[in-house]
């Protein structure tokens, strides 16, 4: 078995072997705005959920595009505040299209065909396509060497038609189909399922 010493690599060779190993990862598509209030939308995969109380969500960007930083990294910076959307397999090539380098004022939400209305609590707006939306307030930011790293706060939660059954507060698993990234340029469904320790079959339950 190969023993890999981390710290005689490089930052790109440990890059690559983690982001291929620590998979499938749920993709964020986080929409901002700009001080113009121009919003701007990208997809993340270094994401995931941190807990419930606070309801904490954290997104890794790493730092690169102008000036050495992504747009929504200056965004949140400036504003304080970003949704991040689940993205599910209908809007999955729209959303890695999200994450083409456009020239500067070019939507990419028009680039690629979403649409968008209001958000209820905060400025950046929310995707209609996508299943779920968690509105967020900045709770934290952490910065590394190759990453800033922002802690959301969930504000609010849109969800679409029918998926959480709001008196129980489950969801309806069956009707939801995220994608995730399963490392270099390839993504997996979430559709082959299984349980464990005789737990109630999700085709038959809904779960949260």
């Amino acid at each position: 078995m190969p023993d890999v010493d981390f710290t005689t690599l490089g930052e790109y060779e440990r890059y690559k072997l983690m982001a291929s190993l620590i998979v499938p990862r749920p993709i964020a598509l986080v929409t901002t705005v700009d001080p113009a209030g121009s919003a701007n939308a990208a997809p993340f995969s270094m994401f995931c959920m941190l807990g419930e109380e606070p309801p904490l969500v954290l997104i890794s960007l790493n730092r690169t595009g102008e000036h050495g930083r992504r747009d929504t990294a200056r965004n949140i910076d400036s504003s304080g505040e970003f949704v991040v959307h689940m993205v599910d397999e209908p809007i999955a090539e729209a959303a890695d299209r999200c994450g083409d380098s456009l020239p500067h004022g070019v939507s990419e939400l028009a680039a690629v065909g979403l649409a968008t209305r209001s958000s209820r609590r905060v400025q950046p707006p929310t995707i209609v396509e996508a299943p779920v939306a968690f509105e967020c307030v900045l709770h934290e930011k952490l910065e590394t060497t190759s990453r800033e790293v922002f802690l959301g706060r969930i504000v609010s939660l849109h969800t679409r038609d029918d998926l959480i059954d709001t008196e129980a507060w489950r969801v309806r698993l069956t009707d939801y189909a995220p994608v995730a990234r399963f490392g270099a340029s390839f993504y997996t469904t979430t559709r082959d399922r299984f349980t464990l320790r005789g737990a109630p079959a999700l085709a038959d339950a809904d779960e949260l």
